[in-house]
């Protein structure tokens, strides 16, 4: 009897594990498949803002495999890895993940700058690509340096430089700007620390006091911070937080009776579990948004279609309209993409990460593609090159007024002349102090 009860309760486990993989990894025995990892956060203090982006990445996938057979006919697999975005479960997940695949690793998208940092050092020795869209590091646009990270859609540069030009419109010109407080609340992490030198320039630029507020992750405690800002009472905030800091600072100035009217967050302080959890407190609050806001296009037709309609859908369908899902759909875009582009060059079949590292660097998303990937309205035309990584540097404003966001702004570009010579910058110091020799890219195209 002890035998047969070991038998069956092996049997039960290895039913229960088997479970657990095929949603993990859809179409695994297909020997013509294209491995995707996916890092998540669905769990610990950023789960509000990780769990809506993941589902949105996650149906995008399904939806490509069940409308379309793939990629050019190539089955996706994929596996999610939870890194409750830590930095050193961020890197496990890599090591664990890197190799899977009859090709290996397709792209890691790691949505934490943290990880981008870590994973920024290993990428080009194990050859697969990063996409840190809308994160990471801010110089990371130069491809003659970064060649395996792809910072597409905008870096933190580029939302700060956007903020700052917004506050000066407001003002009536940047000459207005001079000897105004404008506080910088930031999460304490390289994230909250990436905009701090653009900020700086600005603020030698046009003569505004720059008061620079840290907050400990993962942001519950904000008495400190907001008693500096009661002291100060800044003419401006600027918010850089994410996960639970969000709703937090907009709670506390509530409490400190600071106007919500004159708080400004970063494209990732600007979504639904920012603001909801401070209530009516929430109203007036603006941040940014880059690529897409709210709203729903032919691509959410399609994933309620091929995916939620067959009970496939990764969340309720509640979330399709709200910000973060639809960001992680774009995410999940940018990835297919680059796979469909690096086979025009490569030809449909399973690709390396090499392979796909050079789609990566030659995308064209236009306004007719993204009209015909489903996303019009939803996001901003972007083209990458050997030395532009980033491909797109545009943002606009919106407002909360209780129930929904509200653009109050038209698309702003990013100033390039004042951020471009600081990726230069801080490129080059990385490339002498990593002892990277710098593309020739002129070279590379004549070739």
């Amino acid at each position: 009897m002890r035998i047969s009860q070991l038998k069956m309760a092996a049997a039960t486990v290895a039913v229960g594990i088997a479970a657990t993989l095929v949603p993990q990894a859809p179409a695994q025995a297909q020997a013509k498949e294209q491995f995707f990892p996916v890092l998540v956060y669905r769990t610990g203090a950023y789960a509000p803002n990780g769990v809506p982006f993941a589902n949105g990445y996650v149906d995008y996938l399904k939806m490509i495999n069940a409308r379309d057979g793939g990629i050019g006919g190539v089955k996706i697999t994929y596996e999610e890895c939870e890194t409750g975005y830590a930095t050193d479960k961020g890197v496990e997940c890599y090591e664990r993940l890197k190799g899977k695949g009859p090709t290996g690793a397709t792209l890691f998208q790691p949505l934490s700058t943290g990880i981008t940092f870590a994973l920024t050092d290993k990428a080009p020795g194990d050859k697969i690509p990063l996409i840190t869209g809308g994160y990471g590091r801010s110089e990371s646009m130069d491809g003659t340096v970064f060649k395996w990270n792809f910072i597409l859609g905008g870096s933190y540069w580029v939302a700060s430089d956007i903020l700052v030009q917004h506050l000066a419109k407001k003002e009536g010109g940047f000459d207005k700007l001079k000897g105004k407080k404008i506080a910088f609340i930031y999460h304490d992490s390289p994230y909250g620390k990436e905009p701090i030198p653009l900020l700086q320039e600005r603020a030698k630029m046009h003569g505004f006091d720059l008061q620079l507020i840290a907050v400990t992750a993962p942001g519950v405690e904000q008495k400190a911070a907001w008693l500096q800002v009661r002291q100060s009472r800044p003419d401006y905030v600027l918010l850089w937080g994410w996960g639970v800091m969000n709703s937090t600072s907009i709670k506390e100035a509530a409490a400190t009776g600071y106007p919500r009217e004159k708080i400004f967050g970063g494209w990732w302080s600007a979504a639904e579990p920012d603001v909801n959890p401070a209530g009516d407190g929430a109203k007036g609050y603006s941040g940014m948004t880059y690529q897409a806001g709210q709203g729903m296009g032919k691509v959410h037709q399609d994933i309620i279609k091929f995916v939620h309609d067959k009970g496939q859908g990764t969340g309720g369908k509640d979330e399709l309209n709200s910000i973060l899902y639809n960001r992680g759909m774009i995410a999940a875009a940018w990835a297919v993409e680059a796979v469909a582009r690096a086979q025009t060059k490569y030809g449909k079949k399973p690709l390396t990460g090499e392979q796909v590292r050079w789609g990566l660097e030659n995308l064209a998303l236009d306004n007719a593609r993204i009209k015909a990937l489903g996303f019009e309205g939803l996001m901003q035309p972007l083209s990458t090159s050997c030395v532009d990584h980033m491909g797109a540097y545009s943002g606009r404003v919106q407002s909360w007024d209780g129930k929904k966001w509200n653009y109050v702004s038209d698309v702003y570009q990013a100033d390039m002349q004042i951020i471009k010579p600081l990726v230069q910058n801080f490129a080059r110091k990385y490339a002498d102090e990593k002892k990277i020799a710098v593309r020739d890219c002129a070279k590379e195209v004549s070739n």
